[in-house]
């Protein structure tokens, strides 16, 4: 357990188009990262969008730079400890080429991933002499208390950052789904399996109920400001 405080930062926003929103309409998402203020140092999970003409022309995104967004939480580039990607797509892993000699976590088939497959990413952001990558192959506690946790469905490698606060578990799930309430639905229908409802059920990925094990006081989102509690 620990009492490190999680805090988010705003990263800025981008407009995701129509075709992509399953809604008939264009939808504005922040970009957001957090911080987690250890005795040990200081964790940050996400670093924002990078550019591109391609990426700017087809989201529209209005960023806040990693720098100004952590001095205004009162933070530095230099303050920073350790650095999580949830993945590695450009909207997630912007600001890594700022944070250079620092431990960076990312699941070992995440890397591998966004370096092999052209479009992925932006190659410019994870690709760079200096980044230094801690490949993971699975669940590991970086510091007391902070565990990185496999969350694939987004993408193969996607991870979600565990703290183990006294006061009750804070995930910070970042793209494991769009939103609080879309990770609300799988833990019912996780919920609803468990106690052997007969009707046909929705299938939750199978890392919810590790999640739920730990008994999460809040779960908090990349591209979602709203908050899932129980």
């Amino acid at each position: 357990m620990t009492d490190a405080r999680v805090r988010r930062i705003d990263l800025g926003y981008f407009v995701r188009p129509l075709e992509e929103t399953g809604t008939g309409s264009a939808r504005v998402e922040p970009c957001l990262g957090y911080l987690i203020d250890h005795p040990d140092g200081l964790v940050l999970l996400d670093t924002g969008m990078g550019s591109h003409p391609d990426v700017d022309a087809h989201y529209r995104p209005r960023r806040h730079p990693l720098p100004a967004a952590l001095a205004a939480c009162g933070s530095t580039i230099e303050d920073v400890r350790l650095v999580v990607n949830c993945h590695l797509h450009f909207d997630h892993c912007g600001g890594n080429p700022s944070l250079l000699g620092r431990p960076v976590f990312a699941q070992r088939v995440e890397l591998e991933t966004a370096l092999s497959t052209p479009g992925y990413t932006l190659p410019e952001l994870i690709d760079v002499s200096g980044l230094s990558y801690e490949l993971l192959d699975g669940e590991a506690e970086i510091l007391p208390g902070v565990l990185v946790m496999p969350t694939p469905g987004h993408t193969a490698g996607h991870q979600s950052l565990i703290v183990l606060r006294r006061d009750g578990t804070v995930v910070v799930a970042g793209q494991s789904h769009p939103s609080a309430s879309d990770y609300g639905a799988d833990v019912l229908a996780w919920r609803a399996r468990g106690e052997g409802h007969a009707a046909e059920l929705p299938m939750a990925p199978g890392w919810v109920e590790r999640i739920q094990q730990l008994d999460p006081a809040r779960v908090v989102f990349a591209h979602d400001r709203s908050v899932w509690e129980p």
